[in-house]
């Protein structure tokens, strides 16, 4: 994809600061094959959560290079038990059509009638099992979804912001008086201006309250588009490109 030939060089530069800021991190690999996006691996200490693994073309866990990690959460009508519904739209579809995506992905699913705040203790041990078993840097975590995975980002990073480089809500909402907890996290929200089932206040005030805390968060709200602002986002190469200049 031309995004990915866009992104090659700027990755090839930040993995090497990456590898040069974790030389005192520890991190746990084993080897593991290359498994195609739509394998589900089910992490039974995680309160159930199942999730899609894509790992890139020329991962190998031996090495001593560490690859970044992007986490996805999927909308509502994604939820449930099969795992299929999880590559329908965004990163878990981007990955499966092509290997060389240079991320270590991971999109876990909600169970059926849940949403994202409900599991967020399971996604920290997702993600610690990322971390721990993969070559993962624990520096280049990023954290993006899509309507209700919106929400979930919002929520997962406004109690753990800690854990991660930069976040990307789309079409998202969150709770505006927390959001002092993100004044210092690369945030980058998308939403469409005509979306009814989120309205754009959604990212509007969780941006506008970040920037009355002294953040800088960023905000592209598409004019002509309604709920579905999520394809031409996460098609961008300029939305990689920043994740990738996010360094812990």
């Amino acid at each position: 994809m031309n995004w990915y030939r866009s992104i090659t060089a700027l990755l090839a530069a930040v993995m090497l600061v990456g590898c040069a800021a974790t030389q005192e991190t520890e991190v746990q690999t084993m080897p593991t094959a290359n498994p195609p996006m739509g394998r589900g691996i089910e992490l039974t200490d995680s309160g159930g959560l199942s999730y899609l693994l894509h790992l890139p073309a020329g991962y190998d866990a031996a090495a001593d290079t560490t690859w970044p990690v992007i986490l996805f959460l999927h909308g509502a009508g994604e939820r449930g038990t099969d795992l299929e519904l999880v590559k329908v739209h965004g990163i878990p579809k981007l990955a499966e059509a092509d290997p060389k995506f240079p991320f270590i992905a991971v999109a876990p699913q909600s169970p059926a009638e849940t949403r994202w705040p409900a599991h967020l203790d399971a996604l920290d041990t997702l993600l610690d099992h990322i971390l721990a078993d993969h070559a993962a840097d624990p520096n280049r975590v990023y954290l993006t979804g899509l309507s209700l995975g919106g929400q979930g980002t919002w929520e997962w990073a406004l109690a753990k912001p800690e854990r991660f480089a930069a976040i990307a809500p789309i079409c998202g909402w969150g709770q505006p008086e927390l959001a002092c907890n993100l004044k210092d996290m690369p945030v980058w929200a998308f939403h469409g201006a005509l979306d009814t089932v989120v309205p754009p206040a959604g990212s509007e005030d969780m941006v506008a309250a970040i920037e009355a805390c002294g953040g800088d968060p960023r905000l592209t709200i598409y004019p002509d588009a309604g709920h579905d602002s999520w394809t031409v986002t996460y098609d961008n190469p300029e939305l990689y490109a920043w994740l990738l200049e996010q360094v812990k």
